[in-house]
């Protein structure tokens, strides 16, 4: 794990959030989001979850009602009460997050957490949703790049079937910038279980590009931290040059926060 570190401490990594750290202070799930989505479409939930996977079923809603704006209202209030943000507020996990010198954190969350947390920590940090926000000097400050959108802005989240196939033409503005910074650079992925078709697919199309070029034996190791081993998961990712780090915990959170706290310790 030494490259890593060594990666970290220069400023050359770039950080990825899943939705696993935000599950450890309460967010919900997909299994109670789209729960949620079944009430709102007039559905019994356990025969809608039958139906299709989450993007299809989020689609049926968006064709249903329209638009996203009251599934994205329900989930904007669910996902910041102010019991979250207490959790938020005293989350050694999320301290840990952003207190590590990663200059970019690229999160396919839709929530606020490592912004609040960031402010609670005293970080600099500036948010990037889409092409508006590049346009602002962010020196100094840590980038949290919002992949899949955020709550302010409706038309940036990527929630339904047709947002996710339309991302992977990864041609829009947020995809060219994610190409950009990932070049060269040492990745690690925290709270994934690698189960996101855009990030496997993201993950691919880097390896394909190292692969052909004539500079492969110096690209950058990345690291996956997985909550429990998986082999089949990690052949497909060591054939792509992807470090899988396994939890050390039976839980998923003290898992990622021991690892965390280990990275700070050799950083000092």
């Amino acid at each position: 794990m030494q490259p890593l570190i060594d990666a970290i401490r220069k400023g050359n990594a770039v950080l990825f959030v899943g939705a696993g750290v935000s599950m450890s202070v309460g967010a919900p799930s997909w299994s109670q989001l789209i729960s949620h989505i079944a009430t709102l479409v007039d559905y019994d939930p356990d025969i809608f979850r039958g139906l299709g996977d989450h993007l299809t079923l989020a689609e049926y809603y968006q064709l249903s009602a329209g638009k996203l704006g009251k599934l994205r209202s329900w989930m904007d209030v669910e996902w910041h009460s102010e019991e979250r943000r207490a959790a938020v507020a005293n989350s050694d996990l999320h301290r840990l997050l952003v207190t590590l010198p990663f200059p970019l954190v690229y999160t396919t969350n839709y929530d606020r957490y490592l912004e609040w947390s960031c402010e609670n920590h005293k970080v600099p940090y500036a948010k990037i949703t889409n092409v508006g926000d590049m346009v602002h000097p962010n020196a100094g400050k840590m980038q949290i790049v919002k992949f899949h959108g955020d709550f302010e802005d409706d038309a940036s989240l990527v929630l339904t079937e047709s947002s996710y196939f339309e991302r992977m033409t990864f041609e829009w503005p947020l995809d060219i910038k994610l190409r950009a910074d990932i070049l060269g650079k040492t990745i690690l992925f925290v709270g994934y279980s690698l189960a996101d078709i855009n990030i496997r697919y993201m993950l691919y199309r880097l390896h394909k590009l190292w692969k052909e070029s004539a500079h492969a034996d110096i690209r950058p190791s990345s690291y996956v931290f997985l909550t429990r081993p998986n082999p089949v998961q990690e052949h497909v990712l060591k054939s792509r040059d992807i470090v899988p780090i396994i939890s050390d915990s039976d839980d998923p959170t003290i898992g990622v926060k021991n690892f965390l706290e280990s990275i700070h310790s050799q950083l000092r």
